[in-house]
């Protein structure tokens, strides 16, 4: 059973402060599928939307739902390394119009330790003034964790400093194997609730609106949070490439190149996702895979006056632009 809900934060929220909730986790766990789940229900509130990506070409965006609400994206850097000043302007505009949403949901990428996000609503005066960390939500990866924690230090952080932990994919593994996972997780994390799900199926109660975020703790994790000179660094065999293929896609041919090459090479291929033009087809395919586990979906037609053009995002170890280039540029129809 799911641990019993965390106290609430000792620091008291201000109603005239802005909530913030941090959603994080490692590439693949599924927080752009938690992400749709929060902005589709029924809830009544409207939510302001920054999604960060690795890497110099973003899919994110086009991946989350066409919903009412305003989406920022981040490309080109870890929004808690370089793109963090990129963070603090767009908090800056989103409070002058303060009337337009109830909340504000980030989206770090996979690969973001979340000490430096949440430190800039304490150490920025700006933003510290009009808007609260409510929460830090970790996804994590039931399936994937355990490789995670083995060659990732951004996994165990994400775990760290979780409010709440989503734990996902429970679908994938035994009994055992889950009951193992939490046993990891607690061992980084005594006190943040878990919650177990299946696509990120959760209620929107058990991760918004949660108040959790706890100073004092995180101060007691980490003594030196407060301090703004902190640095950030990724393993360096991580890289992210990107690829753009201008005339239509055929559908077999990339089924077949993608399906060899998750299964040659999908220990390295840590994330994998793209927007893509099927021929013959109106609307935009959304493909995304973790290692060799991969989906896809039609996710709407393609906006009026939008250069029907596909889109690759690689996110691993060992890459090979040029093979990766010629093997997707290769997928187009004649």
């Amino acid at each position: 059973m799911p641990d019993a809900v965390a106290p609430a934060s000792t620091n008291a929220a201000r109603s005239d402060l802005v909530p913030v909730t941090v959603l994080t986790g490692y590439l693949g766990a599924g927080k752009t599928t938690l992400l749709n789940r929060i902005l589709t229900e029924n809830h009544g509130r409207k939510y302001a939307v920054i999604v960060n990506e690795f890497g110099e070409l973003g899919v994110d965006h086009d991946l989350v739902v066409d919903a009412d609400e305003e989406v920022f994206e981040m490309n080109n850097g870890c929004i808690c390394c370089t793109v963090r000043g990129d963070l603090i302007r767009i908090l800056g505009g989103l409070m002058k119009r303060r009337d337009k949403f109830d909340g504000i949901i980030i989206e770090t990428t996979g690969l973001a330790n979340p000490a430096p996000v949440a430190q800039t609503f304490f150490v920025d005066e700006g933003v510290r003034a009009k808007a609260r960390l409510d929460a830090i939500v970790t996804v994590v990866d039931a399936k994937n964790l355990p490789a995670r924690l083995a060659d990732s230090a951004e996994a165990a952080a994400q775990i760290a400093f979780a409010d709440v932990i989503l734990l996902n994919k429970v679908d994938l593994v035994t009994i055992d194997e889950l009951t193992a996972v939490e046993g990891r997780i607690r061992a980084i994390n005594a006190l943040a609730p878990i919650i177990r799900s299946e696509k990120s199926a959760v209620s929107i109660e058990a991760v918004m609106g949660r108040n959790a975020f706890d100073l004092s703790r995180i101060l007691a994790l980490d003594p030196d949070f407060l301090d703004s000179g902190d640095e950030h660094e990724h393993n360096e065999d991580i890289a992210s490439m990107s690829f753009t293929a201008a005339r239509p896609i055929d559908p077999d041919k990339f089924n077949g190149w993608i399906g060899a090459l998750l299964n040659a090479q999908g220990a390295d291929l840590l994330r994998t996702k793209g927007i893509l033009n099927y021929a013959g087809e109106e609307r935009r395919f959304a493909f995304q895979a973790v290692h060799m586990i991969a989906d896809g979906d039609f996710i709407g037609p393609w906006k009026e006056g939008e250069p029907r053009q596909s889109r690759l995002v690689f996110i691993g170890r060992n890459l090979n632009r040029p093979q990766l280039r010629r093997g997707f540029e290769s997928c187009q129809v004649g």
